[in-house]
């Protein structure tokens, strides 16, 4: 796992599971590549937003997201975001998503 950037003031970590870890990370790097800096394959990528950055891990069954936020207020909206995302591209699934400190 990458270490958080200098200018991070939170960092948050989820791991999912789910056996469509490799396509949900495409599917939402896809999806803010219209608006966002993204980099991406099937295993990592990096979405860039104004209030932080979002790296994506997929695994076998794992999709693990890891947040950092330069403003720790940023972090709740930060997280937001991301599973509101992520939760339209897998509405055929309940997915569990416990954030923590990273």
């Amino acid at each position: 796992m990458d270490a958080p950037d200098l200018k991070t003031a939170a960092a948050s970590v989820a791991d999912i599971a789910t056996p469509q870890a490799s396509r949900y990370l495409q599917q939402l790097c896809k999806h803010f590549a219209h608006k966002r800096p993204v980099a991406f394959d099937q295993t990592g990528g990096r979405i860039e937003f104004t209030i932080g950055t979002c790296r994506l891990e997929a695994g076998e069954a794992i999709l693990r997201l890891m947040l950092d936020a330069p403003q720790a207020t940023d972090m709740p909206q930060l997280q937001d975001v991301v599973v509101r995302h992520l939760e339209r591209f897998a509405f055929r699934e309940m997915l569990a998503v416990d954030w923590r400190a990273a």
